[in-house]
């Protein structure tokens, strides 16, 4: 017993279950009650105060009546008192099942298991806190309820596996709160937030929250069982992908709030005729210049757009509109800052020891170990929960191709080969492998995509065929080849006319998103306008070009928030889209072009049926270098057809042939360089007789005219 009252005292006791709480010693009840700051404590209904067994704050009382359960306790702190249950009389509340499935890396919702609940236990409510630490000597809770201190809360753990749990009664909704953890060899004591906190405070504080549970009426049934019936490798998929705080702003810099994005965003996205929004990370990160790569809670919105349940508001409006969400998640990395995931208990827990192994040099984070069964659960658990929780669709997953490989952007010595000496990471590839089984099996219809920029063979292929089993992959050679194409003069481009057609050798080998994402915009990289060549009027022309291009290649899309619009200078996060530009002409054209072209492409069959089948694509010429001029069909399941034909030179092509697959009339029915779109207005006016004249390998052809830096879309007249 001394020995028990002593390592209390020290802050070093590992089972205060052992010593606090209610006991049956030697024929009789004891109840012991330790606050170092109280003068005098009494059982509620008793006159009999403790008996100080300690001057360092232990109480201590004595009956050989059991009291009446669940006790009170009235504490006195010198003039002033209050009663409280004491949250040593509880049993345990976590289940062995969940602690033997979370130490097998198999608990997939162990956001339910560990962090803080409100739960009612005995008919008391309060919150049950649980958190892994399995090389800490002593866990406590410490919060607003305790004034920060270590001593007056210490937690149980269970057994083997390292995780701790205590159930205070009584906190108020939202109280602030934190661990404090003594590791057991070096002594030291950290404070730390809660990684399976679902909320947090308001930046620049990180306390954790403790969260009630969400008080929303979910009313998207309709989306849901649509969701699950989709046949989505046949369907357009077009995404819009936004920063949250940069979409808009208010006049005084505030940030729109997630309930003010349903109300705005939403319209803005139907009306444009996207499939899905996609948010960069809306996870909890610190620091607003990462844009959410640098996350810290992985159970938790950023509260700087507002609650949980303004956020699942958000969701649900989307699905109501018909939208799908999707969440950019990043398990391939987290940040260094001392009190949050680095080192947690003392020790490299969630990362690896070895910083040839656990340390991004690039971004200065820390990698998840992979191989480590608990890691894997959270990182399974925070997938799991955003997809259950938030109703989000799809899961876009961030630096996969760092997570692969062992010698990523390290040179010779500065990495550690795996068990077969080669270089591939084995534990994330199996990690991602079973995400994706889980995402697949238990949320039908949700989506993952990989940001994946390597020749990694079977990334959207199925884990039972040997592949990751991503539901699609960026193209992000497509988009490097495309930009890089775009961004020469046309002069030259007949020199570099390979870039547009070499793509087609590996397109079917994934299932492709074509993505113009936020990384083409920031960094020096300039907008996408400001990469196009020429005057005024041709980088228009080209922009609106390489839109005609993207949406009418094989693979689903994805732009960014502000391509739509022609965004003058490159994306900052600081500020809002400069919406004021759709005052002038030329970025209304380009707004008007992408409203066309999405509801063209999700319209037409032949522009997204067999997107990932080399069945939906063939050229008609790619051979044109000279004149810079591509052109291609895109098919139907049914047979139907498109013809795109695109002319990469400022010079217009009167009375150009172009091979036609069918004797029928053919119909524009969009026109890059049409004036609705601030083009010049040159094209195809009614319809366009195919004539019985073989070329370019088909048995019928038509002259037509091409535009400068245009595209043209034809299909048969029905």
């Amino acid at each position: 017993m001394d020995t028990l009252i002593k390592s209390l005292l020290q802050t070093r006791l590992h089972d205060p279950f052992a010593l606090l709480g209610l006991h049956r010693e030697d024929g009789e009840w004891v109840v012991r009650f330790f606050d170092p700051h109280a003068t005098q404590v009494a059982l509620r209904g008793s006159d009999e105060p403790f008996k100080k067994a300690h001057p360092g704050g232990l109480f201590e009382w004595r009956c050989e009546s059991e009291p009446e359960r669940p006790y009170r306790l009235r504490v006195h702190h010198g003039l002033s008192s209050s009663e409280i249950f004491d949250p040593y009389q509880f049993p345990a509340h976590i289940s062995e099942q969940d602690l033997f499935l979370f130490g097998e890396g198999r608990l997939h919702q162990g956001y339910r298991m560990l962090g803080s609940h409100a739960v009612e236990i005995a008919g008391v409510k309060g919150v049950r806190f649980a958190v892994w630490a399995p090389n800490a000597e002593r866990v406590s809770v410490v919060g607003e309820f305790n004034n920060w201190d270590g001593r007056l809360h210490p937690m149980r753990l269970h057994g083997s596996s390292g995780v701790w749990e205590i159930f205070i009664p009584e906190i108020a909704q939202h109280a602030l709160y934190r661990y404090e953890i003594r590791n057991r060899e070096s002594g030291n004591i950290l404070t730390k937030t809660d990684p399976y906190a679902q909320g947090y405070e308001s930046r620049p504080g990180t306390a954790s929250l403790a969260a009630p549970p969400h008080q929303h009426r979910w009313q998207d049934d309709a989306w849901m069982q649509k969701r699950g019936e989709w046949d989505w490798l046949h369907s357009p998929i077009n995404i819009y992908e936004i920063h949250p705080g940069s979409w808009k702003r208010h006049p005084d810099g505030r940030f729109y709030s997630y309930s003010e994005l349903a109300t705005d965003l939403v319209p803005y996205v139907k009306s444009m005729g996207y499939t899905h929004i996609e948010f960069m990370p809306v996870t909890e990160h610190p620091l607003d210049e990462s844009w959410g790569y640098q996350c810290t809670g992985y159970f938790a919105p950023t509260s700087r757009f507002g609650s949980p349940d303004e956020l699942r508001h958000l969701v649900d409006t989307c699905h109501q509109a018909d939208i799908g969400v999707i969440l950019d998640w990043v398990p391939a990395h987290f940040p260094q800052d001392s009190w949050a995931l680095a080192r947690f208990d003392g020790t490299a827990l969630y990362e690896h020891e070895d910083p040839r192994l656990g340390f991004h040099q690039d971004w200065g984070t820390h990698i998840f170990n992979f191989g480590r069964n608990e890691v894997k659960s959270f990182l399974m658990s925070s997938a799991h929960y955003w997809l259950s929780e938030f109703h989000f669709d799809g899961l876009r997953v961030d630096a996969v191709a760092s997570m692969l490989y062992l010698d990523y952007s390290r040179k010779a010595g500065e990495w550690i080969p795996n068990k077969y000496g080669g270089r591939e990471n084995l534990e994330a590839v199996d990690f991602l492998r079973e995400m994706n089984i889980m995402v697949h099996d238990e949320f039908p219809g949700a989506l993952t995509m990989a940001e994946e920029s390597t020749a990694w063979p079977g990334v959207s292929r199925p884990v039972y065929l040997g592949g990751l089993g991503f539901s699609m992959k960026w193209n992000m050679g497509w988009m490097n080849d495309t930009l890089a194409y775009f961004e020469h003069d046309p002069v030259h481009r007949r020199y570099h006319h390979n870039q547009l057609t070499f793509g087609q050798i590996y397109a079917y080998s994934e299932n492709f998103v074509m993505p113009f994402s936020h990384d083409e915009v920031v960094h020096g990289k300039g907008s996408l306008l400001s990469k196009m060549p020429g005057d005024a009027w041709q980088k228009f022309a080209n922009l609106r070009l390489l839109l005609t291009y993207q949406m009418t290649s094989p693979g689903k899309k994805l732009n960014f928030m502000g391509n739509e619009i022609a965004q003058g200078r490159e994306w900052q996060s600081k500020w809002e889209l400069e919406w004021w530009q759709l005052g002038e002409e030329f970025h209304r054209g380009i707004q008007n072009l992408t409203h066309d072209l999405n509801q063209l492409y999700r319209s037409l069959p032949a522009l997204h049926e067999l997107d990932f089948q080399s069945e939906g694509f063939s050229w008609i010429d790619c051979n044109d270098a000279e004149k810079s001029v591509l052109s291609y069909q895109r098919r139907a399941r049914n047979g139907s057809t498109a013809i795109v034909t695109l002319n990469l030179t400022p010079l217009p092509r009167k009375h150009y042939r172009i091979g036609l697959p069918e004797p029928v009339k053919y119909r524009e029915v969009l026109n890059s360089d049409s004036a609705h779109y601030a083009g010049s207005n040159l094209g195809n006016a009614g319809l366009i007789e195919a004539e019985a004249i073989p070329w370019m390998g088909l048995p019928y052809s038509a002259e037509i005219e091409l535009p400068p830096l245009a595209g043209v879309i034809l299909v048969p007249e029905a």
